[in-house]
């Protein structure tokens, strides 16, 4: 690595010795302790005015992310701990203020119910039984051993009860909420009625399209005027917008032709040396010593003649192959087959990958038993289908007399790939690997072709020092350049460089696109110092992105330039109905459509509950105006989806009257429940206070 990038490594490191030593000199004790024991460290939010204790936060996201076997990264496990934090809360408040309570019994009922402890083994008795004692016994010992073990599983426990009861809150809390709506007989009547009555008559429909856009404006005031009359759709998290260039450290053609030369100059040497091992090891290969064999298409089609021609002990390059320049060395041709079908009988033992709790018996005693059974097959084959279905640990095949169909020379683990196609068709025999040990039964191959076994030298392909100073400095320069006052679309220009935007990052997002997972860009352009048009270099995995901040979003309202492409087209659409009404205005549809220079059409056997008129879509507001209106009166100018209606309603067919409406009644109180239980958390955290501090922290 070159000096500038041993200087920059540390150079974050020297300016926090630096900037604690001048906060000590200026700072007196009190004045430090208070900085390391303030709210700020000591909280990761609060929610109604209850602290989140960041300790307690800091716990459940390590027990969260142990769980999660660390498949997501930081960020989301902060994010989903955070919601969880959240609900739990705002669920525990709303009982507290109903003076509704769950208490510990509820949760060790809850506990007690869930299918992974009532099915454990674990917790069963002599006839397989839940036993609720053995639970009680097992959670003693775990707390008195939790020290032990460091207290993670006794932690783990304790996180379980914690989100049973958040849970368990969230139910109780939801349940209370349904079962304060309710509906009346006359409520479900109408509601049967406004579904089932089927409504026809005639309309004339205008298209907004039969007014051009250019005769319609719309100003920024009536833009702004509407979003704030529709705040509850506009509102918007804080935002960032920002622009990067990005530069890759990449090995240059001279780079390559240096490692290329590196390589020539170990051709006779290693095609001299007899222990080819060795010399990949002594010579540091980057990629591992393998012995597979290798057909053609596996090769680089620029040195696949040259190797299946070479003779043995031939060294072919060195060539490119991906992300390397290789040296191979020719150890031996075979002929195999390039697809074998095999069946086998696996005989696992403890400790071997996926032999599951019931398998107890040790190594030597499955490889004994292996052997018994291949002596069996030796003298009577035929018995091989029926001792898979008896003895086999593969259940997936063990049915099948342990076919495994036809496989390719990849697909196997190695030790059972060199049996299956280094050997006969009919060959039978014993392979280890780590499920266990196989016996191997070749039942036919295909292809039979000449292939290839390499030594392989190889060096990855990468920039060299020098290379890597001068992408270094062409990043520094141009985020000196912008730090100036540049514009970046000049220097772009300028320098033959690709600007990428990046619009809407959110402050806790930890993925940039076209960069991958970056919580520095996000939390310097979150920064109350960090001002529009500041730009920075930022260290990636293989380069640097100079990132350019180009705009704040406040939390709140969305701007009008944010919205416009969808807010101007509703407001077009309106002006567009006001024009369309008053170009049409008449007491009759044939006028109407007269003067619209369209035609009067009919429709038939439309409901509320399927709001579609045909031809055109979906069309609530305009069916909904049509079943509240009277039969045989003129309606005009009703703004829909598509255009402007005036309509005549002149039949209204009413369904037939039932005995009782409770059915009715009950889906229209099933309606209301199931719009409230999935709106009902968005509204509890819309009226809670919160306040959010995680990005200082994560």
């Amino acid at each position: 690595m070159a000096i500038l990038s041993k200087i920059r490594e540390r150079s974050m490191f020297l300016i926090v010795v630096i900037g604690m030593a001048l906060f000590a000199f200026v700072a007196s004790p009190k004045d430090i302790l208070d900085f390391f024991n303030s709210d700020k460290v000591n909280s990761v939010g609060e929610i109604n005015g209850e602290t989140i204790s960041r300790k307690d936060f800091a716990n459940s996201l390590e027990i969260y992310k142990s769980n999660s076997r660390n498949n997501i990264s930081e960020t989301q496990a902060v994010n989903t701990v955070w919601k969880r934090v959240l609900s739990e809360k705002i669920y525990k408040k709303q009982l507290e203020e109903a003076g509704v309570v769950v208490g510990e019994k509820d949760v060790w009922d809850a506990i007690i119910e869930m299918p992974n402890i009532k099915n454990a083994a674990l917790f069963q008795n002599e006839i397989g039984l839940f036993d609720e004692e053995k639970l009680k016994e097992y959670l003693v010992n775990l707390k008195e051993n939790s020290q032990e073990q460091g207290n993670s599983a006794w932690l783990n426990w304790l996180d379980t009860e914690k989100n049973v009861k958040a849970q368990l809150e969230k139910n109780t809390y939801t349940q209370l909420v349904e079962l304060g709506i309710g509906a009346s007989l006359e409520e479900g009547e109408r509601n049967y009625y406004e579904n089932q009555t089927k409504l026809s008559g005639s309309y004339v429909y205008v298209p907004y399209t039969t007014i051009n856009d250019s005769l319609v404006e719309v100003s920024s005031s009536e833009i702004d005027a509407y979003i704030k009359s529709h705040a509850s759709e506009f509102s918007v998290e804080a935002s960032r917008d920002m622009s990067y260039v990005k530069f890759d450290i990449a090995a240059s053609k001279e780079d390559e032709k240096e490692l290329k030369d590196e390589l020539s100059l170990l051709v006779d040497t290693f095609e001299t040396t007899e222990d080819v091992d060795e010399f990949i090891l002594e010579n540091e290969s980057d990629l591992p010593i393998d012995s597979k064999y290798l057909f053609k298409k596996d090769l680089p089609s620029s040195v696949v003649n040259q190797i299946f021609s070479a003779k043995k002990g031939r060294v072919v390059g060195p060539y490119r192959s991906e992300k390397y320049f290789k040296l191979s060395k020719v150890v031996d041709f075979v002929k195999i087959p390039d697809s074998v079908k095999a069946s086998h009988i696996l005989i696992s033992y403890a400790g071997s990958r996926s032999a599951d709790a019931s398998v107890t018996r040790t190594e030597v005693q499955a490889k004994k038993m292996a052997d018994s059974i291949l002596r069996v097959l030796k003298k009577k084959k035929s018995k091989f289908s029926d001792f898979a279905k008896d003895f086999s640990a593969d259940k997936s095949n063990a049915a099948k007399g342990g076919d495994l169909d036809w496989f390719g020379y990849g697909q196997m683990v190695p030790e059972f790939r060199d049996y299956a196609f280094t050997n006969k068709r009919g060959a039978i025999g014993i392979v280890e690997t780590i499920f266990g040990f196989h016996i191997v039964k070749i039942d036919a191959q295909k292809n039979i072709q000449k292939v290839v076994q390499l030594a392989d030298y190889a060096k990855m392909i990468s920039a060299s020092e020098a290379t890597e100073n001068e992408v270094f400095e062409k990043a520094e320069t141009l985020a000196y350049e912008l730090s100036k006052g540049k514009k970046l679309a000049d220097l772009v220009k300028e320098g033959n460089y690709t600007s990428t935007p990046l619009i809407g990052i959110k402050e806790m997002e930890d993925r940039i696109p076209g960069i991958g997972k970056n919580r520095a860009i996000v939390r310097w352009a979150f920064n109350n110092e960090t001002n529009v048009n500041d730009a920075k270099r930022f260290d990636l995995d293989k380069g640097y992105a100079v990132v350019l901040l180009t705009s704040k979003t406040k939390k709140g309202l969305s701007s009008a330039s944010k919205v416009l492409t969808k807010v101007k087209p509703i407001l077009v659409k309106e002006k567009k109905a006001n024009l369309i009404a008053d170009k049409v205005e008449a007491t009759d549809l044939a006028n109407i459509a007269k003067r619209a220079n369209t035609t009067v059409k009919t429709f038939s056997n439309i409901t509320i509950g399927a709001s579609v008129i045909s031809g055109l879509g979906l069309e609530p507001a305009v069916v909904g105006t049509m079943y509240a209106s009277e039969t045989n009166k003129v309606v005009s100018n009703i703004a829909g989806q598509k255009g402007v209606f005036s309509f005549v309603v002149s039949k209204k067919e009413a369904p037939a009257p039932l005995s009782n409406y409770e059915e009715s009644r009950r889906n229209l109180i099933k309606d209301y429940q199931n719009k409230i239980t999935r709106q009902l958390y968005d509204a509890l955290e819309d009226l809670s206070i919160i306040n959010d501090k995680r990005s200082t922290m994560y």
